[in-house]
């Protein structure tokens, strides 16, 4: 056998040996994902707050309680993470903050969450007022002139 037949057989043997520790990995990481996310259904209520303020910054820089940075590991501490400053009845808190439904929180306007623990998972707005969506950004030169021609074309349905 030549080398290079050599070094290609080792360099995809390897490379499956990755995929199946990746694969079952994964697999593991989701079921502790769908267990969490079993616990945070299991322990929501709603709650009026007033949101004071808004931002993604690490961890170590949040003002959390002890006990709560005692729970976090060691590596996740310098991770930005979305938190929101809230005030629920007479009590300010910093909360933690669900990344897709961080747009959508008014900043000095009073909500309706639903939270579970220390963790916002949903909004609504107060006294029927409506929540602002997350604004589409402006489509430049070419995905202008590539939905022009996919219209066109019949590719895609016209406005």
């Amino acid at each position: 056998m030549s080398p290079g037949l050599i070094t290609f057989i080792v360099v995809i043997t390897v490379s499956l040996g990755i995929l199946v520790a990746l694969y079952f990995a994964g697999k593991k990481l989701k079921a502790k994902q769908d267990e969490q996310q079993a616990l945070i259904e299991q322990n929501k209520m709603s709650v009026s707050l007033l949101v004071i303020d808004k931002k993604k910054m690490k961890l170590k820089d949040a003002n959390l309680p002890a006990a709560v940075m005692a729970q976090v590991p060691k590596i996740s501490r310098g991770v930005k993470v979305p938190m929101v400053k809230v005030k629920v009845g007479p009590q300010i808190m910093t909360m933690f903050c669900d990344e897709a439904i961080f747009d959508q929180i008014p900043v000095k306007k009073e909500v309706k969450a639903t939270i579970s623990g220390n963790y916002i998972t949903a909004v609504k707005g107060v006294h029927g007022t409506k929540l602002e969506e997350k604004q589409q950004k402006k489509k430049g030169f070419f995905k202008k002139a590539i939905d022009t021609l996919q219209e066109k074309a019949g590719a895609k349905p016209t406005k």
